[in-house]
C-alpha cells in the first residue's frame, strides 16, 4: 500500500484508533485511507471484486481529504463541521509466480547416458537401446560433431524390464565383475607367455614408433652418448689399473656414471612415448623429467661422491704415480669423443631452440628438453674435467707430488656436483609445474578477450605441463546478449513470433522458456567449444584447454 502526496501538505488520517488487548497494541483503519491508484493492472479489492484500472487521475479532485490545522483545531473549508470523502477500496496487486519444483539431492531422471555406458552399467545389449528414444547431442570430442545419447530413466526402465528386479541386475552386474576380473588375469598370463614365446623364437614384429624415436632428435643424442661413454669408461678403467691415478680413477667413474644416466634418459624416453590411458589421462610426458631427475641425482652419488672420496684418501694416504703415458693418450681420445657428443647435443639444442623462437641460453634454462640437456651438460662437464685431469696429472709427472693428482680428483669431483646441482633444480622446477612466459600468456588472453562472445576474463593460469605442452585454465565472464542472439541467428524469427503469440497460459510460457533455455545453453557450450579449438589452432603448444563459465 503506497500513499501518494499531495502538492501541498496535508495530514493523513489513515489510522485513527489505537486499541490494546492484553500485551497486543493495534491500531484499526479508518474508512478514509487515500490509496494510489494504478494504470492497467488486475488487481483485487477489498469487497471482493477484481477490476481493471485506468490511468489515475492526476488533478486528485475525486480525493476530498479533511485538512486539519494544529494551531486552531478547526476545519479550514467549514469550521465545526466535517467533510466526509467517499471510501476508497483497498487495492492489492497480485503477482502470478511459478511454483518452485523441489528435485531433491539426487536427480537424475533427465540424465543422459551414452550408448557404452548403458551397456556396460545396466547390463543391456545393443538390440534392447534399439527400441529407446534416441537424442543427438553436440560431442564432446573434436573428431565428430554429434553423437547419440539416450535418457538415463528410459535405460533404468529398459533393464528393470529385461532382468524382472534390482537385485537381479545387481546380481548380473556382480557376476559380470568377478568375470572381468579373470579376464585381466588370464591376460596378463597370456602376455607372459607370448613375452617368453618373443624371447625364445625372435621377435619378428616390425619396428615400432618407440624403437624409432631413438634414431632421430634427443633419442639418437642419447643414443650416441651412451656408446661413447661406454667406451670411454672401459678405456679409462685399463688406464686407472695400470698406473693407479687417482684423476683416471675420476674419470672412469665419471664415464661409468654417464653411461649409466643417459641409460636411464633412454628408458624415460621410450615410457614418454606411451599413450595416455584411464590412469594417466595427460599422457606420461613428464617420464623424461623424472629420468633426468634421477640421473642428476646418480652424477652426484656416484660421479661426485666417490671423486670427493678418492680424492681425500690420496690427500690422506698418497702413494707414488707410475708411467702416465698411456693415460695421456686414453685421455686425449676420450676428450676428442667426449667432444663430438657436445657437438651432437649442441647441434640439436639450437635447431630445437630456433623451432621455438627461444635463444640457446633460454632453451637450457628452461629445460625444455631435458634429456639432450643432460647430455649436453654432462658431455661439457667430460670435457672439462678431461682437460682437469690432464693438468693435475701433468703437474704430478712434473714435480713428482702425488697431492696435485688428488686435487685434480676432487677438482672433477666438485664439477660434477655442480652439473647435478642444475639438474636436479631445473628438472624440479619443470616438474613442480611452472607458468609459460609473460608475452605467451598475454597472447592467450588477448586472443579470448578480442572475441565477441567474451566480456571478462579472470583466474588466469598456464601452466607448461612439460616437452611443450600447455594446459590453459580461465574463468570465463560470458555476454549472454551475444550467446542469445547468436542462437536467434539461427531460428526462424517469424515462426518464433507465432511460438511467442500463441502462449497464452503458465504451463504454455514454462514450456516455451525450457525449450528455448535448453538450446541457448547448448549454443553457450558451442561457444566454449570453439574458443577452446581456436587456442588449440593459433597456439599449438596448448594441449589442453578448460575455460569454466562465470
Amino acid at each position: 500500500l503506497r500513499c501518494q502526496a499531495a502538492p501541498r501538505p496535508r495530514a493523513c488520517h489513515g489510522w485513527q484508533v489505537s486499541m490494546k488487548s492484553g500485551s497486543l497494541s493495534y491500531i484499526l483503519p479508518c474508512n478514509r485511507l487515500p490509496v494510489q491508484l494504478m494504470s492497467q493492472v488486475r488487481v483485487y479489492t477489498s469487497n471482493g471484486q477484481k477490476k481493471d484500472l485506468g490511468s489515475e487521475d492526476t488533478n486528485g479532485s475525486a480525493r476530498g481529504e479533511t485538512l486539519h490545522k494544529a494551531e486552531t483545531g478547526q476545519d479550514t473549508t467549514n469550521a465545526g463541521q466535517k467533510q466526509s470523502s467517499p471510501k476508497q477500496p483497498i487495492q492489492v496487486k497480485v503477482k502470478a509466480v511459478l511454483k518452485k519444483r523441489e528435485y531433491g539431492p539426487k536427480y537424475t531422471q533427465n540424465n543422459f547416458i551414452t550408448g557404452v555406458r548403458a551397456i556396460n552399467e545396466f547390463c543391456l545389449k545393443s538390440s534392447d537401446l534399439d527400441q529407446l528414444r534416441k537424442i543427438k547431442r553436440r560431442s564432446p570430442h573434436d573428431d565428430t560433431e554429434t553423437f547419440t545419447v539416450y535418457l538415463r530413466s528410459d535405460v533404468e526402465a529398459k533393464s528393470l524390464e529385461v532382468w524382472g528386479s534390482p537385485e537381479a541386475l545387481a546380481r548380473e552386474r556382480k557376476r559380470r565383475k568377478e568375470a572381468e576380473i579373470k579376464y585381466r588375469e588370464n591376460l596378463f598370463r597370456n602376455q607372459r607367455l607370448l613375452w617368453e614365446y618373443k624371447e625364445f623364437f625372435g621377435n619378428t614384429k616390425p619396428r615400432s614408433s618407440t624403437a624409432a624415436m631413438f634414431f632421430k632428435g634427443p633419442g639418437k643424442v642419447v643414443m650416441v652418448a651412451i656408446c661413447i661413454n661406454g667406451l670411454n669408461f672401459f678405456f679409462k678403467l685399463l688406464a686407472w689399473v695400470y698406473t693407479g691415478s687417482a684423476s683416471m680413477f675420476s674419470e672412469a667413474i665419471h664415464s661409468l656414471a654417464d653411461t649409466c644416466n643417459q641409460a636411464l634418459l633412454a628408458l624415460g624416453i621410450s615410457q614418454s612415448a606411451r599413450t595416455p590411458d584411464p590412469s594417466h589421462p595427460y599422457g606420461f610426458t613428464n617420464m623424461r623429467y623424472i629420468a633426468s631427475l634421477i640421473s642428476g641425482v646418480g652424477i652426484f652419488m656416484m660421479g661426485a661422491g666417490l671423486s670427493w672420496y678418492h680424492g681425500i684418501i690420496g690427500l690422506l694416504h698418497p702413494h707414488p704415480v707410475e708411467s702416465l703415458l698411456w693415460a695421456y693418450c686414453i685421455l686425449a681420445g676420450s676428450l676428442v669423443s667426449e667432444g663430438a657428443t657436445l657437438l651432437v647435443a649442441i647441434n640439436e639444442i639450437r635447431r630445437s631452440a630456433r623451432a621455438k623462437g627461444l635463444s640457446f641460453y633460454q632453451y637450457v634454462v628452461q629445460s625444455r628438453d631435458p634429456s639432450t640437456n643432460v647430455v649436453l651438460l654432462e658431455d661439457a662437464a667430460a670435457v672439462l674435467s678431461v682437460a682437469v685431469a690432464a693438468t693435475c696429472m701433468g703437474l704430478t709427472s712434473l714435480t713428482g707430488n702425488p697431492y696435485y693428482d688428488s686435487v685434480g680428483s676432487l677438482g672433477v669431483g666438485t664439477l660434477l656436483g655442480t652439473v647435478s646441482a642444475f639438474l636436479i633444480y631445473t628438472n624440479t622446477e619443470a616438474l613442480l609445474g611452472r607458468s609459460i612466459e609473460p608475452e605467451q600468456l598475454q597472447r592467450l588472453t588477448e586472443l579470448l578477450e578480442s572475441d565477441a562472445v567474451v566480456r571478462a576474463i579472470h583466474d588466469v593460469k598456464a601452466t607448461d605441463m612439460g616437452m611443450s605442452k600447455v594446459r590453459f585454465k580461465a574463468e570465463v565472464d560470458f555476454d549472454g546478449r551475444v550467446v542469445t542472439r547468436s542462437y536467434l541467428e539461427k531460428q526462424d524469427i517469424e515462426q518464433l513470433l507465432q511460438e511467442i503469440q500463441q502462449v497464452k497460459t503458465l504451463e504454455e510460457l514454462e514450456a516455451f522458456m525450457l525449450k528455448h533455455g535448453e538450446n541457448i545453453i547448448d549454443t553457450l557450450g558451442a561457444e566454449v567449444d570453439r574458443l577452446e579449438k581456436d587456442l588449440k589452432q593459433r597456439n599449438p603448444d596448448v594441449r589442453h584447454v578448460d575455460l569454466e563459465i562465470l
